[in-house]
C-alpha cells in the first residue's frame, strides 16, 4: 500500500498560507462536459524500433488502452492491437523486429499476463499461460535473444525470475525465490542479481547475489533506512543504488563490486528517485522528486558532467528514454493544464520534434488551471505541503465550493501535473486542495513516518486544517467544503465523516477501505513480502492492534455519518474488496443520509476505461451540485 505515485509534473510557484491567494481578478471560463475533457488522450512510450524510425506506445484514444506504432517522421499512429474490453499496455519491441510484447489483466484483477504478437497478425501468444498468476516484463538479455520475466506462478506468495528464449519461447527458472526476496535488477552479464527484502515501510534490506560464486552480499545495514537498486554498469564492477541511510532524503550511491567500497554519487535537498543508464553507457539520467514534481537531470556518463535538455515551452520533462544507438531521446513532457505529450530529440542535429497532441482540440488550455504548491500550518504547528487549484471564476462576490483531496497510500503523494478529474471539477467552479498529509512520501523520512499507527488521527487532522486554510480565503464558501479520496484517501473520506461529522458537508469515496481488519487479512498472496511491513505501520489485525484498527474502520462507526456520501467501486478490486463499499453504503443508508453507490463490473483498484471515468466525473459533479454547491448547503 505504501507506494509512490506515477509522475506528473509542471511549473509551479511555492507559496505559503500567508501569500496572496485572495486576488479579486477572475473570469468565467468556458465549461466543458466530462465527455469533452475525457476526450483527451493518455499516451506512454515503451520502446524504439530497430532503426529508430518508430516508437511502440500505449494510447487510450479509443476509450481503452491499446498498443500503437508511432511513426516519427509523419507522427502517424498505426494500431497494433484492437481490444475493446481490456486495456493492453505496450512493453517492448522484439529486438531487431517489428513484433512486440504487451501485457494485460482481466477486468482489473491484477493478474497480468505477457503476450507476444507479430505486427500484422490478429492473434497473440500468451507467454505466461499460468492460471491465477501475475507476471511482469523485466528486461532483455544482453544478446537480445531472451527476455526475463518475474512471475508468481510457482508459488503465489513469491516472484521468481524466468528466462525465456525468443526462438521457442521456452521458460527456464533463472532465480528461485524461496526466502521472500524481491529481485529488482539483473546485471548485463547475468552474474549478479539485486535482491531486496522489506522489513517495515521505513526499512528494507538490499543484497547482491553472485550467481557464479553462489554468494549473497548484504549492502544495507541495521539502520532504519531504505535501499533501492538503480543500475548496473556492463563491466560487472559498478552498481548504483539509492538510500536514505543517515539522511532525511534519498541520495544515489556508487558501489564498487570488486572492492566493496561505496561513495555518494549524487545528493540533493530532495529525494533522488532513481537513475538510468543508456544502452552503451554514454549517458545517465537522475530523477528527483522536487517538492511534488519531477526533475530529470542528464549527464555525460564517463565524465559525470551535466548536460542541458532542449528547452520546452510551457512544460516539464516527466520521463526520458534514450534510444539504443544513443542518437535519439524520447521525452515525455507534461503540465498541469495538458495531458503529457511525446517529443523526440536528436543529439546530433539538436532537432526537437513534438510527436503527439493529447489535449482535446475542443478544450482551450487557458480555461484550465495551473497547479500551485502551497503550505499550511496544521494543528500541531507542522507545515503541510499541498497542491492547490483555484477556479478561474472564483472571487469574493462569486464564492466557490471546495474539496480537500486525499491521495492513496498510505504513503502516496499528490503531484503537480494534469489530473483530469481535478481539472473537470475546478472548471465547474470547485476549488481543490490536494493535501500531502503527514505520512506522504517525498518530504523526508521523518515526515513519512509521522502517520505510523496513527492513521485516522494526525493525518486526518491535517485534512481538517487544510479545510481551515481553504475557508480562510474570501472567495471560498465556508459552508460548502467537502472531502474526496480514493483507496487510503477513501478511508480518510469515510473517517472524516465518521470521526469529525461536523467538519465536511459531503464526501466522495472511491474504493475506500471501510474495515481495516478485513482488508489487512485479505492482502493478495503476492503481497506476502510486504505483509509484516504493513502490519508494522498500520497495525496487526491478529493482536491488540485490532482495537486501534477497529476505531479507525468506518464500518464500525457508520452510524455517526450524517452528511451526504457518494461511493464508487470496481467489482474486481483485489486490494479493497467490493464488500467494503457494499457494507458502508448499506450502513449509511440506515442513518437516513443521502448515499449514492456506483459499481463498475469491469474495473479493479482504480478505473481506466474512459466510459467509466466519464460516469465517475459526471456523477461526482451532479452529487456536488446537489449537496455542496454554494448557497445550497443549509447546515
Amino acid at each position: 500500500m505504501k507506494s509512490k505515485t506515477g509522475y506528473l509534473i509542471s511549473f509551479a510557484f511555492i507559496i505559503f498560507a500567508s501569500c496572496g491567494q485572495d486576488q479579486n481578478d477572475s473570469r468565467t471560463p468556458q465549461q466543458y462536459s466530462p465527455e469533452q475533457l475525457r476526450d483527451n488522450v493518455s499516451v506512454s512510450a515503451a520502446d524504439f524500433n530497430s532503426d529508430e524510425t518508430a516508437l511502440l506506445i500505449s494510447s487510450n484514444k479509443t476509450g481503452i488502452f491499446n498498443v500503437y506504432e508511432l511513426n516519427i517522421a509523419d507522427t502517424g499512429q498505426k494500431p497494433l492491437t484492437a481490444s475493446v474490453k481490456e486495456s493492453f499496455y505496450a512493453m517492448s519491441f522484439l529486438p531487431g523486429t517489428d513484433n512486440f510484447i504487451f501485457m494485460h489483466d482481466e477486468g482489473g484483477n491484477e493478474n497480468y499476463h505477457l503476450y507476444f504478437k507479430h505486427k500484422n497478425d490478429t492473434t497473440a501468444k500468451d507467454l505466461t499461460p499460468w492460471t491465477g498468476s501475475s507476471n511482469n516484463f523485466m528486461n532483455w538479455s544482453a544478446d537480445k535473444k531472451s527476455l526475463f520475466i518475474s512471475s508468481n506462478h510457482r508459488d503465489p506468495r513469491f516472484f521468481d525470475i524466468w528466462k525465456m528464449d525468443t526462438g521457442r519461447w521456452t521458460p527456464s527458472l533463472f532465480y528461485r525465490n524461496d526466502s521472500n526476496l524481491t529481485a529488482s535488477l539483473i546485471s548485463p552479464s547475468e552474474r549478479y542479481i539485486a535482491l531486496s527484502k522489506i522489513i517495515t515501510t521505513d526499512k528494507n534490506e538490499l543484497f547482491l547475489y553472485d550467481r557464479q560464486n553462489k554468494n549473497m552480499k548484504r549492502l544495507s545495514n541495521d539502520n532504519e533506512a531504505n535501499w533501492i537498486a538503480a543500475a548496473f554498469e556492463k563491466n560487472d564492477s559498478t552498481f548504483y543504488y539509492t538510500t536514505n541511510n543517515g539522511s532525511e532524503f534519498t541520495y544515489l550511491v556508487k558501489y564498487n563490486i570488486n572492492n566493496g567500497r561505496s561513495e555518494k554519487f549524487y545528493e540533493d535537498k530532495w529525494d533522488v528517485d532513481g537513475m538510468n543508464l543508456s544502452e552503451n553507457e554514454k549517458y545517465h539520467t537522475i530523477t528527483l522528486n522536487e517538492d511534488g514534481k519531477n526533475k530529470i537531470l542528464l549527464f555525460d556518463h564517463a565524465g559525470n558532467q551535466p548536460l542541458n535538455f532542449p528547452e520546452i515551452k510551457d512544460g516539464n520533462i516527466e520521463y526520458v528514454l534514450i534510444s539504443p544507438s544513443e542518437k535519439n531521446m524520447l521525452l515525455t513532457v507534461g503540465s498541469s493544464t495538458s495531458p503529457a505529450n511525446l517529443f523526440v530529440y536528436n543529439f546530433e542535429n539538436k532537432n526537437l520534434k513534438q510527436l503527439t497532441s493529447t489535449l482535446n482540440k475542443e478544450v482551450n488550455e487557458k480555461d484550465l488551471v495551473q497547479a500551485e504548491v502551497i503550505r499550511f500550518t496544521s494543528f500541531d504547528g507542522k507545515q503541510i505541503p499541498a497542491i492547490y487549484y483555484k477556479p478561474l471564476q472564483a472571487n469574493k462576490n462569486n464564492k466557490a465550493g471546495a474539496l480537500v483531496w486525499v491521495h492513496g497510500g498510505p504513503g502516496g503523494q499528490s503531484r503537480v501535473g494534469f489530473n483530469n478529474s481535478i481539472q473537470f471539477l475546478v472548471n465547474h467552479g470547485y476549488a481543490v486542495l490536494a493535501v500531502n498529509n503527514r505520512g506522504s512520501s517525498g518530504y523526508g523520512k521523518t515526515f513519512y513516518k509521522l502517520d505510523n499507527k496513527d492513521h485516522g488521527y494526525g493525518d486526518l487532522k491535517d485534512c481538517i486544517w487544510a479545510k481551515k486554510w481553504l475557508v480562510s480565503k474570501e472567495y471560498i464558501d465556508s459552508n460548502a467544503v467537502g472531502i474526496y479520496g480514493g483507496s487510503y484517501g477513501g478511508n480518510m473520506v469515510l473517517n472524516a465523516l465518521c470521526l469529525h461529522p461536523d467538519e465536511f458537508k459531503a464526501g466522495v469515496d472511491l474504493f475506500g477501505v471501510a474495515n481495516w481488519i478485513r482488508t489487512l487479512k485479505s492482502i493478495p498472496p503476492y503481497w506476502e513480502n510486504a505483509r509484516k511491513a504493513l502490519y508494522e505501520e498500520l497495525g496487526d489485525p491478529d493482536t491488540g492492534d485490532s482495537v486501534l484498527l477497529k476505531a479507525t474502520s468506518p464500518l464500525f462507526n457508520y452510524e455517526k455519518i450524517n452528511k451526504p456520501l457518494i461511493v464508487f467501486q470496481g467489482a474486481n478490486d483485489v486490494r479493497v474488496l467490493k464488500v467494503e463499499s457494499d457494507e458502508i453504503v448499506e450502513g449509511v443508508k440506515k442513518n437516513g443520509v443521502p448515499v449514492e453507490y456506483v459499481v463498475f463490473p469491469d474495473e479493479g483498484h482504480g478505473f481506466v476505461k474512459k466510459e467509466n471515468l466519464i460516469t465517475t466525473d459526471k456523477r461526482t459533479l451532479e452529487f456536488l451540485n446537489k449537496y455542496l454547491k454554494p448557497g445550497r448547503s443549509k447546515n
